[in-house]
């Protein structure tokens, strides 16, 4: 079996070369690019790095946020695989992360329990859950990848829905959040036909009962 190539994306150097070291130190495992970005991570993707099979990717990271770059990541790059290392230990950010195409999940602070287990199942064509987190899940992380567990917001759509659920009118959304009163009325809409919602006071309940506020 031939080196497995990885592309490690965070935006904390410290963190990003340690993962690094501790890849670059098996045998048949190798870094192949580095990324302090979502858009560094983007170019690095479409230059000619034909020799890839797995992205780590924090969840947070500027420019191009973990969520949307694996949607990117999974329209630019379909056959590479796709591993999120994070610090956010709430339920949501996991069903974002595999409804939105992600191979694995795991927590920052368990990295070197975790890491050689996370890429390890996930190159043999299988969906890596932190045990820290597996307990959390309502739906199974198949179902979820395949778009039929528990309605998945955007994170665009979360930071609409707490705005609401603080009584923020659209305008002041739309100026928060630097987008136009007509996306913010878009997001609203999606939010609800998501949740199956018909009123603000439904959303506001909804935000709480998820912790939001």
């Amino acid at each position: 079996m031939g080196s497995y190539h990885v592309v490690v994306a965070d935006d904390h150097a410290l963190f990003r070369q340690g993962l690094k070291g501790l890849i670059d130190g098996v045998a048949d495992l190798a870094v192949v690019g580095e990324a302090g970005d979502g858009l560094e991570l983007l170019t690095l993707l479409k230059s000619n790095l034909t020799a890839l099979h797995l992205v780590i990717l924090d969840i947070s990271m500027p420019n191009l946020r973990g969520i949307e770059a694996v949607r990117e990541i999974r329209s630019l790059r379909p056959e590479v695989k796709i591993l999120i290392v994070t610090m956010h230990q709430d339920k949501e950010y996991l069903y974002q992360a595999l409804a939105a195409g992600a191979d694995g999940y795991f927590l920052k602070k368990d990295a070197d329990a975790e890491l050689f287990a996370a890429i390890e199942k996930i190159r043999k064509g299988r969906i890596y859950v932190s045990p820290h987190l597996s307990e959390k899940l309502e739906d199974g992380w198949e179902r979820i990848r395949r778009g039929l567990g528990k309605p998945v917001l955007t994170t665009r759509e979360t930071e609409v829905l707490k705005l609401i659920a603080e009584g923020k009118a659209n305008k002041e959304i739309a100026d928060a959040l630097f987008i136009s009163v007509h996306t913010v009325e878009r997001h609203r809409a999606n939010i609800m036909e998501k949740l199956n919602l018909k009123k603000t006071a439904d959303l506001v309940r909804y935000a709480i009962q998820r912790g939001f506020l």
